[in-house]
């Protein structure tokens, strides 16, 4: 009860208007100058010789608040937020209450004519608990809205004024996380904080830790008077809508912008110094993320068994991270490089220890190409679900090695999904993506055949299994879904750690073309949404992501070179810092994307998931397509494989010539 009455008080005092606040502040100031002055005469002269402020002295109880309160006022008191009381206010009441300490002396001096009722140490007592009133109350009142009634300020300097040779920034956003900051820049001291920058009018040109607050609009002002060279972003709570309106703003001025993660993201409640980072792409790309179904969540995970192939890429391993969450009983990890293996075991592995998870996670290492590798895991542990994310998944590296882009992604896809229905596996996701959608490479064609197997598998009661040399059927008592979206921010591969990594060495940033346009969405995001799209499949189901509005590579690059607080050089402006080069479309690779082959779209029970439905060959059919590409493939015989891709995956309109490594060399040989 009590606390909820402290509460609702300290509520309704920081929700006070503006000039009310003041006007409290200047009531409570007066009454602590007649206390403190009260004080000093009993000090002085004892309780039984106590003064009566309302009879002789009357005139210095009247002088002492005229002549400290404009000094208050003078020396800023009055614009300080209170619940960010720090040292700089503390000195500035130092300040102010010496100078009226003094003042009132000489008026006692002038004016006092019964000396010996007014004693000269009257005014040292009146400064000391002056001191101790003004100042203990304003740290009382900062830790009561803070909350916290044991923990201190955190001590600093006043750096604002200083000429030290360290990097000036100022901090957007005046909060909680703001205020962390700034102490924690000024114990660093690798950065000094110059101002605050808020979009709260109520605190625009108000002094917080010492610090005055700007509003947005103010920008240039703050600029040309503090001389700050970087922003650093301080508003981990805002939505990334939010995040992109002020990027966006930001990107007009020459300065570097960088950020402290969102409250998710810190290892800790206190924002450090080493919690900066550049600025998420994301907030320049992405949407705020819509919450997730529980229910899709965990209903393919709980309590199972779990087998992710390609756990130790980029979105393999993302999703290996969120099922952990969901406590699945054993969650296998499957992959073909051991160091990729190794890195997201060992970090799984360490939160599972830290968190005192439940889950038995086992990390194994192999092909999804060997069927019989894949259906001796799944029968071991009894695999309830597979998430195949295993694929080969740069075009132009794909263009190069046909052979390979083809075993691994559709063969690798046939027999992990034969595996699967032999050992009777509930449920089987297919990772694929926007480029399976009228491919111009063999990386989109062979995903679009990955997704067409499983549909004519799905829809088999008892196929007759690929390579299985007889009529022996298999009863098929797995589901079948698959999930396509486009490009993830910060994958392996991305043009977002390339243009980083080109900034920082001064440029040129390379984009193939001007008018490139590609789909982006955050890997957690396409994760969480691929674990629910499984959870929703009946069979056979092709679900799209709602990928937003596509980007066009170019605006993204000058972004990134704008927030790094450089200009573009062009014809526009010769005297720019950084270039972008165009290189060309590079083999396979299309100037637009797109996630729908047809217009046949289905919305489902999750606003950012839809199905498709899309044609695909009979079971019968697509065996004797797949045994032919098998047979071409691994003779090297890329022409006839580039042909049966054709006749096979509808709208595969590849674009200029062969580029396969090997097929190259041949053709260069007498």
């Amino acid at each position: 009860m009590g606390n909820w009455v402290g509460n609702s008080i300290r509520e309704r005092l920081q929700k006070l208007p503006r000039g009310q606040k003041r006007l409290l502040q200047v009531v409570t100031d007066v009454g602590l100058v007649w206390c403190a002055l009260w004080m000093a005469f009993v000090v002085r002269l004892g309780i039984e010789d106590l003064v009566n402020p309302l009879l002789e002295h009357t005139w210095l109880f009247l002088c002492a608040p005229v002549v400290a309160i404009p000094l208050f006022i003078r020396f800023g008191l009055y614009r300080a937020v209170m619940r960010y009381f720090g040292n700089d206010a503390l000195i500035a009441i130092i300040k102010a209450v010496t100078l009226s300490a003094l003042i009132l002396g000489v008026i006692i001096y002038w004016v006092g004519s019964h000396q010996a009722v007014v004693p000269r140490s009257i005014t040292f007592n009146y400064w000391w608990l002056s001191l101790i009133m003004v100042g203990g109350l304003r740290l009382a009142m900062r830790q009561y809205f803070l909350g916290d009634w044991f923990t201190a300020a955190v001590q600093h300097v006043p750096f604002a004024s200083r000429e030290d040779g360290l990097p000036k920034v100022a901090v957007y956003g005046a909060g909680a996380a703001g205020n962390q900051l700034v102490a924690a820049l000024r114990m660093d001291k690798a950065m000094r904080p110059v101002a605050f920058i808020d979009d709260d009018a109520s605190i625009t040109d108000r002094v917080i830790a010492g610090l005055q607050v700007y509003h947005p609009d103010q920008l240039q002002r703050l600029i040309e008077v503090t001389g700050a060279q970087e922003i650093l972003l301080a508003i981990p709570s805002a939505t990334r809508a939010r995040r992109r309106e002020i990027l966006t703003f930001l990107e007009g001025f020459p300065l570097h912008v960088r950020s402290v993660p969102g409250f998710m993201d810190l290892a800790s409640g206190k924002v450090k110094v080493d919690d900066i980072q550049e600025v998420d792409i994301a907030d320049l790309l992405g949407r705020d993320a819509v919450p997730a179904q529980s229910d899709l969540l965990e209903r393919c995970i709980v309590d199972q068994v779990v087998l992710v192939t390609g756990a130790g890429g980029s979105i393999g391993s993302e999703l290996c991270r969120q099922m952990i969450g969901q406590l699945p009983r054993t969650l296998l990890l499957f992959d073909h490089s051991e160091f990729n293996l190794y890195s997201i075991f060992s970090e799984l592995d360490q939160r599972i220890a830290r968190e005192s998870l439940s889950v038995s996670l086992i990390p194994i290492l192999g092909s999804v190409r060997n069927q019989s590798q894949m259906l001796d895991i799944m029968k071991t542990w009894r695999v309830d679900t597979v998430y195949h994310a295993a694929a080969y998944k740069h075009v132009p590296m794909v263009e190069h090695n046909i052979a390979e882009g083809l075993l691994n992604n559709v063969i690798g896809t046939l027999h992990t999904a034969q595996a699967a229905l032999q050992a009777g596996v509930a449920n089987f996701v297919l990772i694929s993506t926007d480029k399976a959608v009228r491919p111009t490479n063999v990386m989109g064609s062979t995903k679009r055949l990955a997704e067409m197997t499983l549909q004519a598998l799905s829809q088999e009661l008892a196929p007759v299994l690929f390579g299985d040399g007889g009529n022996v059927s298999q009863v098929n008592k797995t589901r079948f879904t698959m999930v396509r979206f486009g490009n993830v921010l910060g994958s392996s591969g991305s043009v977002i750690p390339l243009f980083h990594k080109q900034i920082k060495a001064g440029g040129p940033l390379t984009v193939t073309h001007p008018k490139i346009t590609r789909y982006f969405m955050t890997i957690p995001e396409a994760a969480q949404l691929v674990i629910q799209a499984g959870s929703m499949g009946k069979g056979g189901d092709v679900f799209v992501l709602d990928m937003g509005e596509p980007v066009r590579i170019v605006e993204l690059a000058e972004k990134m070179i704008h927030l790094s607080g450089f200009s573009v050089r062009n014809e526009r402006n010769p005297m720019g810092d950084i270039t972008i080069e165009f290189t060309g479309l590079r083999p396979g690779e299309k100037l637009y994307e797109e996630l729908l082959i047809g217009d046949n779209v289905l919305a489902t029970r999750h606003p950012m998931i839809m199905s498709a439905n899309e044609d695909y060959l009979p079971w019968d059919s697509l065996k004797d397509a797949l045994q032919q590409l098998l047979a071409a493939a691994s003779s090297d015989d890329f022409v006839r494989v580039r042909q049966l891709l054709r006749e096979t995956v509808i709208g595969y309109a590849p674009e200029g010539e062969i580029v396969d490594w090997i097929y190259q060399q041949r053709r260069l040989e007498p």
